[in-house]
């Protein structure tokens, strides 16, 4: 899977002092990952009857896990995580829904595909189609989607972009992109201060975070977490797929494209909104609450919005589970 964007940073990267692997290095390990994925993401954070396996759609092979009988319901993760991210909630709702949990193309042990111009192989469009590939790939014409953070940006794209699929949308935690980049201030700006950093030129965040990545999680993405949401297992389990100057470089191409390409396809449909339910979801002691009025805002984008905030801050899904699977139930 090597291409010439990934070995340009690799080479940019190793001559600013970045810590790299080989590329023959890095191939080994992307063909020893799914076995991790399998080992980590269904035996440790799954519980039987959850079964992973990997999807090679049109634009990226996708990771993820599935389990449950019943209508198709599709959960998305945020940045910097993967999809165990859904450990706590996964399994109740499984035994109402098929549930499938994927990696979003980028993470975890999903591939790594090339930029593409203007950042489009990290589009929230190509993300979305992954999704509508691997759904349709078990028979699903219409699910439901419940994303957060990242996961809930590819979720605004695809009830866009394929909303005759879409039976019901849960957003945690977020406000459209197109929102955010439109009214910027200094308390966005300090608070979300990694949605600038990040849309730098390459290699000049991916070296920082090369150097730094179990740092800036603890530090910066996790610091504010209780104890019991993230745990010592599941840290790990996030260092080591985004400490791969892949992975890296992918989540990078991710911000870059939210500020790129897919502000001119959020810009082409600011006169569309959204058909389907939706249910909006923030934490009280988040940063949404105080920066946003949330729910006016995805009523601005949507023709049937409910929502609210509840307790938690960012990583509602690991912090409140109960809260969240509550919310879900009544909603879905």
């Amino acid at each position: 899977m090597p291409n010439l964007a990934r070995r340009d940073v690799i080479k940019k990267a190793a001559a600013m002092g970045m810590a790299v692997v080989s590329s023959e290095a890095f191939e080994l390990s992307c063909k020893a990952s799914p076995k991790r994925a399998q080992n980590s993401g269904t035996a440790d954070f799954f519980p039987a009857g959850f079964k992973q396996s990997q999807f090679k759609a049109s634009g990226a092979t996708i990771n993820f896990v599935i389990g449950g009988t019943g209508p198709g319901l599709l959960l998305l993760h945020g940045s910097p995580q993967t999809h165990i991210m859904w450990r706590k909630v996964a399994p109740q709702l499984s035994n109402r829904f098929t549930v499938v949990i994927p990696d979003l193309r980028g993470y975890g042990d999903s591939s790594k595909p090339p930029d593409g111009e203007n950042h489009s192989g990290y589009s929230k469009r190509a993300m979305a189609q992954d999704q509508v590939e691997l759904m349709k790939s078990f028979g699903f014409s219409k699910f439901a989607v419940v994303g957060h953070d990242r996961g809930g940006r590819v979720a605004h794209r695809l009830a866009l972009d394929d909303e005759s699929m879409m039976e019901k949308i849960v957003v945690l935690d977020i406000v459209p992109t197109y929102k955010l980049f439109h009214s910027v201030t200094k308390e966005f700006a300090t608070v979300y201060f990694h949605w600038f950093f990040l849309i730098q030129p390459a290699p000049f965040p991916e070296t920082l975070l090369g150097n730094n990545a179990e740092f800036y999680l603890r530090n910066r993405i996790f610091r504010r977490l209780p104890p019991a949401a993230i745990d010592d297992q599941v840290f790990a389990e996030y260092l080591r797929c985004f400490r791969e100057p892949d992975a890296i470089h992918a989540n990078c191409e991710d911000y870059r494209a939210a500020a790129t390409i897919d502000l001119e396809h959020d810009a082409a449909d600011l006169d569309k909104k959204i058909a389907c339910p939706v249910l909006a979801l923030w934490g009280q002691q988040g940063a949404m609450q105080p920066l946003y009025n949330v729910l006016g805002t995805w009523k601005e984008r949507a023709s049937n919005v409910t929502g609210k905030p509840i307790p938690g801050g960012h990583f509602l899904p690991e912090e409140s589970p109960q809260v969240v699977l509550e919310e879900l139930d009544k909603f879905l």
